[in-house]
Protein backbone atom coordinates (compact mmCIF):
# COMPACT_ATOMS: atom_id res chain seq x y z
CA UNK A 1 0.00 0.00 0.00
CA UNK A 2 3.07 2.45 0.58
CA UNK A 3 4.31 1.77 -2.52
CA UNK A 4 0.93 2.41 -4.16
CA UNK A 5 0.22 5.87 -2.50
CA UNK A 6 4.25 6.95 -2.54
CA UNK A 7 3.75 6.28 -6.64
CA UNK A 8 0.51 7.92 -7.01
CA UNK A 9 1.50 11.02 -5.59
CA UNK A 10 4.70 11.27 -7.23
CA UNK A 11 2.67 10.57 -10.83
CA UNK A 12 0.26 13.37 -9.67
CA UNK A 13 2.99 15.63 -9.34
CA UNK A 14 4.91 14.63 -12.99
CA UNK A 15 1.69 15.41 -14.39
CA UNK A 16 1.32 18.92 -13.26
CA UNK A 17 4.49 19.39 -14.95
CA UNK A 18 5.13 22.07 -17.94
CA UNK A 19 6.67 19.19 -19.67
CA UNK A 20 4.54 16.44 -19.08
CA UNK A 21 1.40 19.16 -20.00
CA UNK A 22 3.46 19.71 -23.54
CA UNK A 23 3.69 15.89 -24.20
CA UNK A 24 -0.18 15.38 -23.78
CA UNK A 25 -1.05 17.64 -26.53
CA UNK A 26 0.76 15.13 -29.03
CA UNK A 27 -1.51 11.72 -28.18
CA UNK A 28 -4.82 15.39 -28.06
CA UNK A 29 -3.95 16.23 -31.50
CA UNK A 30 -3.59 12.56 -33.30
CA UNK A 31 -7.07 11.88 -31.58
CA UNK A 32 -8.59 15.16 -31.86
CA UNK A 33 -7.66 15.09 -35.53
CA UNK A 34 -9.11 11.42 -36.09
CA UNK A 35 -12.21 12.22 -34.38
CA UNK A 36 -12.75 15.34 -36.40
CA UNK A 37 -12.11 12.99 -39.87
CA UNK A 38 -14.19 9.93 -38.62
CA UNK A 39 -16.80 12.85 -37.18
CA UNK A 40 -17.07 14.94 -40.79
CA UNK A 41 -17.13 11.26 -42.55
CA UNK A 42 -19.79 9.29 -40.58
CA UNK A 43 -21.44 11.70 -38.01
CA UNK A 44 -24.69 13.08 -40.72
CA UNK A 45 -25.23 9.43 -41.62
CA UNK A 46 -24.79 7.96 -37.88
CA UNK A 47 -27.41 9.85 -36.69
CA UNK A 48 -30.03 9.85 -39.59
CA UNK A 49 -29.52 6.05 -39.05
CA UNK A 50 -30.34 6.26 -35.10
CA UNK A 51 -33.13 8.67 -35.91
CA UNK A 52 -34.93 6.60 -38.28
CA UNK A 53 -34.38 3.39 -36.11
CA UNK A 54 -36.13 5.37 -32.97
CA UNK A 55 -38.67 6.37 -34.83
CA UNK A 56 -39.38 3.15 -36.37
CA UNK A 57 -39.18 2.06 -32.47
CA UNK A 58 -43.09 1.75 -31.18
CA UNK A 59 -41.66 1.91 -27.25
CA UNK A 60 -39.79 5.28 -28.52
CA UNK A 61 -43.05 6.37 -30.37
CA UNK A 62 -45.53 5.73 -27.19
CA UNK A 63 -43.22 7.42 -25.17
CA UNK A 64 -42.53 10.36 -27.51
CA UNK A 65 -46.29 10.76 -27.73
CA UNK A 66 -46.96 10.96 -24.43
CA UNK A 67 -44.55 13.42 -23.48
CA UNK A 68 -45.89 15.94 -26.24
CA UNK A 69 -49.20 15.56 -24.36
CA UNK A 70 -46.74 16.78 -21.72
CA UNK A 71 -45.70 20.15 -23.49
CA UNK A 72 -42.22 18.25 -24.24
CA UNK A 73 -41.29 16.90 -27.68
CA UNK A 74 -38.15 16.38 -29.54
CA UNK A 75 -37.57 13.37 -28.07
CA UNK A 76 -35.81 11.81 -30.51
CA UNK A 77 -33.86 14.74 -31.59
CA UNK A 78 -32.33 14.62 -28.11
CA UNK A 79 -31.95 10.72 -27.80
CA UNK A 80 -30.24 10.21 -31.14
CA UNK A 81 -26.80 12.38 -30.87
CA UNK A 82 -26.68 10.46 -27.67
CA UNK A 83 -26.74 6.91 -28.81
CA UNK A 84 -24.21 8.25 -31.67
CA UNK A 85 -22.41 9.83 -28.57
CA UNK A 86 -22.04 6.54 -25.85
CA UNK A 87 -21.89 4.38 -28.96
CA UNK A 88 -18.46 5.72 -30.27
CA UNK A 89 -17.02 6.81 -27.25
CA UNK A 90 -15.05 3.54 -26.74
CA UNK A 91 -13.66 3.51 -29.61
CA UNK A 92 -12.24 7.36 -28.51
CA UNK A 93 -11.06 5.76 -25.46
CA UNK A 94 -8.80 2.98 -26.76
CA UNK A 95 -7.52 5.39 -29.55
CA UNK A 96 -6.79 7.73 -26.66
CA UNK A 97 -5.17 4.86 -24.55
CA UNK A 98 -3.04 3.74 -27.76
CA UNK A 99 -2.18 6.92 -28.29
CA UNK A 100 -0.88 7.77 -25.23
CA UNK A 101 0.87 4.65 -25.19
CA UNK A 102 2.59 5.41 -27.53
CA UNK A 103 3.39 8.92 -27.84
CA UNK A 104 3.71 8.96 -23.80
CA UNK A 105 4.91 6.20 -21.92
CA UNK A 106 8.45 5.65 -23.19
CA UNK A 107 8.95 9.08 -22.69
CA UNK A 108 7.52 9.21 -19.06
CA UNK A 109 9.22 6.25 -18.63
CA UNK A 110 12.58 7.20 -19.64
CA UNK A 111 11.63 10.62 -16.96
CA UNK A 112 10.66 8.71 -13.90
CA UNK A 113 14.21 6.62 -14.54
CA UNK A 114 16.64 8.85 -14.66
CA UNK A 115 14.83 10.99 -11.76
CA UNK A 116 14.45 7.93 -9.41
CA UNK A 117 16.15 4.73 -10.79
CA UNK A 118 19.69 6.13 -12.42
CA UNK A 119 21.75 2.56 -11.71
CA UNK A 120 18.65 0.56 -12.92
CA UNK A 121 19.79 -2.00 -15.71
CA UNK A 122 18.25 -1.96 -19.12
CA UNK A 123 17.53 -5.21 -19.93
CA UNK A 124 15.34 -5.05 -22.96
CA UNK A 125 12.40 -7.67 -22.37
CA UNK A 126 10.23 -5.88 -24.90
CA UNK A 127 10.55 -4.44 -28.12
CA UNK A 128 8.09 -1.70 -30.08
CA UNK A 129 6.88 -3.83 -32.13
CA UNK A 130 5.56 -6.74 -28.88
CA UNK A 131 4.27 -3.82 -27.00
CA UNK A 132 2.21 -2.86 -29.51
CA UNK A 133 1.00 -6.93 -30.82
CA UNK A 134 0.50 -6.71 -27.17
CA UNK A 135 -1.57 -3.87 -26.53
CA UNK A 136 -3.29 -4.14 -30.14
CA UNK A 137 -4.66 -8.08 -28.73
CA UNK A 138 -5.04 -6.55 -25.01
CA UNK A 139 -7.85 -4.07 -27.12
CA UNK A 140 -9.40 -6.94 -28.96
CA UNK A 141 -10.23 -8.98 -25.29
CA UNK A 142 -11.18 -5.96 -23.77
CA UNK A 143 -13.51 -4.71 -26.72
CA UNK A 144 -14.75 -8.26 -27.19
CA UNK A 145 -15.38 -8.20 -23.42
CA UNK A 146 -17.43 -4.81 -23.47
CA UNK A 147 -19.82 -6.45 -26.13
CA UNK A 148 -20.46 -9.46 -24.28
CA UNK A 149 -21.11 -7.52 -21.34
CA UNK A 150 -23.36 -4.54 -22.51
CA UNK A 151 -26.53 -7.17 -21.98
CA UNK A 152 -25.64 -7.07 -17.75
CA UNK A 153 -25.60 -3.35 -18.19
CA UNK A 154 -29.26 -2.71 -17.72
CA UNK A 155 -28.57 -4.75 -14.12
CA UNK A 156 -28.28 -1.35 -12.33
CA UNK A 157 -25.51 -1.93 -10.23
CA UNK A 158 -23.64 -3.92 -13.26
CA UNK A 159 -23.38 -0.63 -15.12
CA UNK A 160 -21.09 1.03 -12.50
CA UNK A 161 -18.84 -2.18 -12.31
CA UNK A 162 -18.29 -3.63 -15.19
CA UNK A 163 -17.06 -0.87 -17.83
CA UNK A 164 -14.46 0.46 -15.67
CA UNK A 165 -13.25 -2.54 -14.46
CA UNK A 166 -13.06 -3.72 -18.18
CA UNK A 167 -11.13 -0.60 -19.15
CA UNK A 168 -9.51 -0.88 -15.78
CA UNK A 169 -7.77 -4.12 -16.92
CA UNK A 170 -7.43 -2.71 -19.94
CA UNK A 171 -5.21 -0.41 -19.35
CA UNK A 172 -3.30 -1.95 -16.71
CA UNK A 173 -2.33 -4.14 -19.52
CA UNK A 174 -0.44 -1.88 -21.84
CA UNK A 175 0.59 0.73 -19.23
CA UNK A 176 2.39 -2.00 -17.46
CA UNK A 177 3.97 -3.60 -20.32
CA UNK A 178 5.15 -0.37 -21.50
CA UNK A 179 6.19 0.51 -18.02
CA UNK A 180 8.60 -2.54 -17.60
CA UNK A 181 9.14 -2.92 -21.39
CA UNK A 182 12.83 -1.29 -21.70
CA UNK A 183 14.15 -2.42 -17.94
CA UNK A 184 12.75 -5.48 -16.78
CA UNK A 185 13.81 -8.90 -18.94
CA UNK A 186 11.00 -11.36 -19.56
CA UNK A 187 11.28 -13.30 -16.73
CA UNK A 188 11.28 -9.97 -14.31
CA UNK A 189 8.19 -9.07 -15.93
CA UNK A 190 5.93 -12.19 -15.66
CA UNK A 191 6.99 -12.24 -11.96
CA UNK A 192 5.94 -8.89 -11.64
CA UNK A 193 2.62 -9.05 -12.88
CA UNK A 194 2.34 -12.28 -10.97
CA UNK A 195 3.44 -10.60 -8.03
CA UNK A 196 1.61 -7.03 -8.19
CA UNK A 197 -1.28 -8.40 -10.39
CA UNK A 198 -4.44 -6.91 -8.27
CA UNK A 199 -2.56 -4.12 -7.17
CA UNK A 200 -2.03 -3.42 -10.68
CA UNK A 201 -5.59 -3.92 -11.82
CA UNK A 202 -6.53 -1.29 -9.17
CA UNK A 203 -4.74 1.32 -10.49
CA UNK A 204 -6.14 0.33 -14.08
CA UNK A 205 -9.23 0.52 -12.60
CA UNK A 206 -8.86 3.70 -10.56
CA UNK A 207 -8.01 5.57 -14.04
CA UNK A 208 -11.23 3.75 -15.43
CA UNK A 209 -13.62 5.59 -13.18
CA UNK A 210 -11.15 8.83 -13.73
CA UNK A 211 -12.12 8.36 -17.34
CA UNK A 212 -15.95 8.73 -16.67
CA UNK A 213 -15.46 12.26 -15.70
CA UNK A 214 -15.21 12.97 -19.87
CA UNK A 215 -18.54 11.30 -20.23
CA UNK A 216 -20.36 13.63 -18.35
CA UNK A 217 -18.81 16.35 -20.23
CA UNK A 218 -20.02 15.02 -23.72
CA UNK A 219 -23.34 14.28 -22.45
CA UNK A 220 -23.44 18.18 -21.31
CA UNK A 221 -22.23 18.84 -24.99
CA UNK A 222 -25.10 17.47 -26.36
CA UNK A 223 -27.55 19.32 -23.45
CA UNK A 224 -25.98 22.68 -24.32
CA UNK A 225 -25.30 22.21 -28.12
CA UNK A 226 -23.98 26.14 -28.29
CA UNK A 227 -21.23 24.38 -26.14
CA UNK A 228 -20.54 21.05 -28.15
CA UNK A 229 -17.38 22.33 -29.68
CA UNK A 230 -15.65 23.52 -26.59
CA UNK A 231 -16.60 20.58 -24.20
CA UNK A 232 -15.74 17.79 -26.94
CA UNK A 233 -12.10 18.57 -27.31
CA UNK A 234 -12.17 19.08 -23.43
CA UNK A 235 -13.99 15.60 -22.97
CA UNK A 236 -10.91 13.97 -25.36
CA UNK A 237 -8.47 16.45 -23.79
CA UNK A 238 -9.17 14.64 -19.88
CA UNK A 239 -9.18 11.18 -21.79
CA UNK A 240 -5.91 11.74 -22.62
CA UNK A 241 -4.46 13.11 -19.15
CA UNK A 242 -6.30 10.44 -17.40
CA UNK A 243 -4.08 8.17 -18.86
CA UNK A 244 -1.16 9.75 -18.88
CA UNK A 245 -1.93 10.04 -15.32
CA UNK A 246 -1.94 6.18 -15.42
CA UNK A 247 1.13 6.55 -17.59
CA UNK A 248 2.94 7.97 -15.10
CA UNK A 249 1.35 5.91 -12.17
CA UNK A 250 2.45 2.59 -13.60
CA UNK A 251 5.92 4.13 -14.07
CA UNK A 252 6.64 4.83 -10.99
CA UNK A 253 5.20 1.61 -9.11
CA UNK A 254 6.61 -0.87 -11.56
CA UNK A 255 10.09 0.45 -12.07
CA UNK A 256 10.04 0.63 -7.67
CA UNK A 257 8.77 -3.08 -7.86
CA UNK A 258 11.51 -4.22 -10.36
CA UNK A 259 14.08 -2.24 -8.40
CA UNK A 260 12.92 -4.01 -4.97
CA UNK A 261 12.60 -7.39 -7.29
CA UNK A 262 16.22 -7.14 -7.97
CA UNK A 263 17.93 -5.79 -4.58
CA UNK A 264 15.91 -8.58 -3.12
CA UNK A 265 17.22 -11.68 -5.53
CA UNK A 266 21.51 -9.61 -4.46
CA UNK A 267 20.21 -10.40 -1.08
CA UNK A 268 19.59 -14.03 -1.63
CA UNK A 269 22.40 -14.43 -3.81
CA UNK A 270 25.07 -16.70 -2.10
CA UNK A 271 28.89 -15.09 -1.27
CA UNK A 272 31.32 -15.61 -4.00
CA UNK A 273 33.73 -17.61 -1.70
CA UNK A 274 37.00 -16.89 -3.37
CA UNK A 275 39.50 -20.21 -3.28
CA UNK A 276 43.09 -19.40 -1.87
CA UNK A 277 46.08 -20.25 -4.52
CA UNK A 278 47.66 -24.25 -3.81
CA UNK A 279 51.24 -24.81 -3.57
CA UNK A 280 51.43 -25.90 -7.03
CA UNK A 281 48.96 -22.54 -8.42
CA UNK A 282 51.72 -20.64 -6.71
CA UNK A 283 54.86 -21.70 -8.46
CA UNK A 284 53.19 -21.56 -11.79
CA UNK A 285 51.57 -18.26 -11.31
CA UNK A 286 53.96 -16.19 -8.73
CA UNK A 287 52.69 -13.63 -6.88
CA UNK A 288 55.34 -11.17 -8.22
CA UNK A 289 57.51 -11.04 -10.88
CA UNK A 290 60.49 -12.57 -10.39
Amino acid sequence: MTLLLDSFWRAMLDCLRPRVMLLSLAPLLLTAVLSYLLGSLYWDASLAWVRASLEASSIVSLVSGWMQTMGLSGVTAFLAPLIVIFAVMPAVVVLSLLSVALLMTPALTSMVAAKRFPALQRREGGSLALGLIWALFSTLLALLALVISIPLWFIPPLILVLPPLIWGWLTYRVMAFDALASHASHEERRELFRRHRLRLLGIGVFCGYLGAAPSVIWASGVLFAAAFVVLVPLGIWLYTWVFALSSAWFAHYCLAALQALRDERQELKPPVIHALPSDHDARLHPPFDL
